[in-house]
């Protein structure tokens, strides 16, 4: 019997996967001594990021998600509709 592929779910907890398969991630620098940051710098560690593609790639592979592209060309709905009949 084979092996069977298990995601990794610390990777999974830590990016959300936005609709065209970009993976978000939290910024560090934000749990202790903020009042060393200023607030410009707090606000601006409040949004998410987008993570670094080379990176997103490997992630992508260990959430169990890796055939998602970002840049894969995505159907028109005229094609899909076309498709269907």
């Amino acid at each position: 019997m084979g092996y069977k592929f298990k995601p990794n779910k610390a990777v999974a907890k830590r990016f959300k996967v936005t609709a065209k398969g970009k993976l978000k991630r939290h910024h560090s620098l934000t749990s202790h001594l903020r009042s060393a940051r200023t607030s410009k710098k707090k606000r601006h560690l409040r949004r998410p990021e987008i993570l670094f593609e080379g990176h997103a790639r490997n992630m992508r592979y260990m959430m169990g998600i890796g055939g998602k592209h970002p840049n894969a060309p995505r159907p028109k709905k005229s094609d899909e509709a076309a498709a269907t009949k």
